[in-house]
């Protein structure tokens, strides 16, 4: 069961989204809030694994809300709710540790996708944000570049950035192509340092950008 808070100021975002969420057996809400000062008070009492959090919530908002969540509680996943479409906001929110964007006005399949994606450790981003990617309008990044960075990559690399982003941990990937965990780790760590990335959301990107996932 993937317990979830939703902190947003809309009463009826709140409504759709908990109507959306009651009808399905692995999630639970276990605390709505209205703005980030009750959420932080709500995260001394509850343990979600992931957060909804709207940006434009009155008396603390969502981006100094997210950089407490990221201080205090690092292991808690977040997507940020948003009618926004600025790249700025969209980077700097994920260089502070968001792991998901979510429009509002999102379908349920969509909703259901950015969740299991950020319950297996992959960062989520909305369609149209995912063409900015693939673009690297988002991360001023070129595709020359990337390229050249491609080619760096032997084919276990390439193997293995594929099944992490797949949300496969160390040992289900060991266990898959018969290496031992700390081999993988090995190759994550190299993998990281030819495409000057410091997290799973570094690959993603990159994976996404060469079609590896989509």
């Amino acid at each position: 069961m993937i317990k979830i808070i939703i902190a947003d100021d809309h009463q009826i975002v709140v409504d759709g989204l908990q109507s959306i969420l009651n009808q399905l057996s692995d999630f639970k809400v276990i605390t709505t809030v209205s703005n980030g000062r009750e959420l932080l008070k709500s995260l001394e009492i509850v343990e979600p694994d992931i957060i909804l959090l709207d940006i434009d919530m009155p008396v603390l908002n969502g981006i100094e809300t997210l950089k407490e969540i990221r201080k205090r509680y690092p292991l808690i996943k977040t997507i940020i709710l948003t009618m926004h479409e600025e790249k700025s906001l969209v980077k700097k929110m994920t260089d502070m540790g968001a792991h998901g964007f979510l429009f509002k006005n999102s379908d349920k399949d969509e909703l259901i996708k950015a969740l299991e994606s950020v319950v297996k450790n992959i960062p989520y981003y909305s369609a149209s944000l995912r063409n900015d990617l693939i673009s690297n309008v988002l991360f001023d990044e070129t595709i020359s570049s990337l390229d050249n960075k491609k080619a760096l990559l032997t084919d276990r690399e390439i193997e293995i950035i594929k099944l992490i982003v797949e949300g496969l941990s160390n040992k289900d990937i060991a266990e898959k192509l018969f290496i031992s965990p700390r081999t993988v780790d090995t190759h994550r760590t190299n993998l990281m340092k030819k495409l000057d990335v410091n997290n799973v959301a570094g690959l993603v990107r990159y994976a996404i950008q060469h079609g590896f996932i989509q």
